[in-house]
């Protein structure tokens, strides 16, 4: 009797060791390196008849209809590849993952973060993604230009291909080209501009995201070139030191401006109204298309137009990324890349959906797609695509926003 109790209990503890092994064997997760020395075709075929998880913020409805009309029934199609949309908090969702990697989770639950800023600065540095795995993307490779700043950096942090760029915005003038008919090239132009006009241009309160970024461009102008700020990082002593021609230029055209610089706009809402209303014959935002929605409902005149400066425009790239512990690293890899398809990019690029800039570089698109491109109406406000990455600079490290909110008060608003 009991050598069969013992035959029996030798048999379920092999059985529980084979479904452990077996557990294992299937959760196991393969590394940067395994998947660096694993051939595309491989990684493809190995995604087929798998499921992958995009969390990403869901509050616009025509991004929504952009990934599950469009993407998800493309990527089954295409490649046997189920797209699960998951809408997400992301601070929530890095805290969730924070706690994945203390409790040593290998298996959770994301395959595809949508990320960016001091959300990406905080995951690198925690560890809390998978990679680099981007540069070894056929489309990251083929189309995108992995040597612009605003590709290799994120808000003044490296990329090291621990993120793929998805889409961009850009900060760029609006102005009516009824009441100006050649707008500023250069901050002198500028500068000169605001003092034949005066009372017609003004800037939100660098308190505001957009006030702020208009300080940012003037900031890389007193600096002389981006990237010196870009090696320092956030260093209150360098900035201190070549921020002078900022504060001077600021304090200048402060007597022309709107109130006579009096006081200032609160925020964007508050300058697009100015506008709207004809008391500034300019305003300005961080996104190149922004206008055209106001021009279609009649709040801005149908002559509005945009400009941005010779010397450079911020531009804001939103990427893709892969936790640490997603359970379909294949699959999010294999999704990524049809992401950043031309066709993929160019579908969101039609306002039909979701209106975003493309992350490609339009330059290496085959004719055909540059003619695709070139045919998608965004609106006579918006300027050409070309125009646009030629003149785009990278976001620098958050902290400077911070910086400058505080320093503006005391170099140009305590001066008067």
């Amino acid at each position: 009797m009991k050598r069969i109790c013992w035959g029996i209990m030798s048999i379920i503890f092999l059985v529980i060791f084979s479904a452990c092994a077996s557990d294992t064997q299937t959760t196991s997760s393969p590394s940067p390196d395994d998947l660096k020395n694993t051939d595309w075709s491989d990684i493809e075929q190995k995604s087929n008849e798998t499921t992958v998880r995009i969390y990403m913020w869901g509050g616009d409805e025509g991004i929504n209809r952009y990934m599950d009309e469009w993407v998800a029934p493309r990527l089954k199609e295409q490649y046997d590849l189920n797209l699960e949309r998951v809408a997400m908090d992301t601070p929530e969702q890095l805290k969730k993952l924070r706690n994945e990697k203390k409790a040593n989770q290998t298996k959770g639950n994301m395959d595809i973060i949508w990320i960016n800023g001091e959300n990406f600065k905080n995951a690198k540095e925690n560890d809390l993604l998978f990679g680099p795995f981007s540069n070894q993307l056929p489309n990251v490779q083929e189309f995108v230009d992995n040597e612009a700043l605003d590709v290799t950096y994120d808000f003044g942090t490296k990329v090291d291909g621990f993120e793929a760029p998805w889409g961009k915005v850009q900060f760029v003038f609006q102005y009516d080209e009824s009441k100006v008919e050649n707008p500023p090239k250069t901050y002198s132009e500028l500068m000169r501009w605001v003092k034949e006009n005066p009372g017609k241009f003004t800037y939100p309160d660098p308190t505001d995201f957009t006030g702020n970024a208009f300080l940012r461009q003037v900031f890389y102008e007193s600096v002389g070139d981006v990237q010196k700020i870009l090696d320092k990082g956030y260093d209150e002593q360098f900035a201190s030191d070549n921020s002078q021609m900022m504060w001077d230029y600021l304090s200048e055209i402060e007597p022309y401006l709107w109130r006579e610089g009096q006081t200032y706009p609160n925020d964007l809402n508050e300058l697009d109204r100015l506008y709207s209303e004809g008391e500034v014959w300019m305003t300005m935002g961080y996104n190149e298309a922004r206008a055209e929605k106001f021009i279609d409902n009649g709040i801005f005149p149908e002559t509005t137009k945009s400009f941005i400066l010779e010397s450079g425009s911020i531009g804001n790239t939103h990427f893709l990324a892969i936790p640490f512990n997603s359970p379909n690293k294949q699959g999010a890899m294999v999704a990524i890349n049809f992401l950043l398809s031309p066709n993929a990019q160019l579908a969101k690029l039609d306002s039909t959906y979701w209106g975003d800039n493309i992350a490609l570089d339009p330059g290496a698109l085959s004719q055909e797609d540059k003619e695709k491109l070139s045919k998608i109406d965004r609106g006579d406000s918006v300027l050409p695509a070309e125009t646009l990455k030629k003149y785009m600079k990278p976001e620098i490290h958050a902290e400077y926003v911070t910086w400058l909110k505080e320093n503006w008060v005391n170099e140009v608003v305590q001066t008067k």
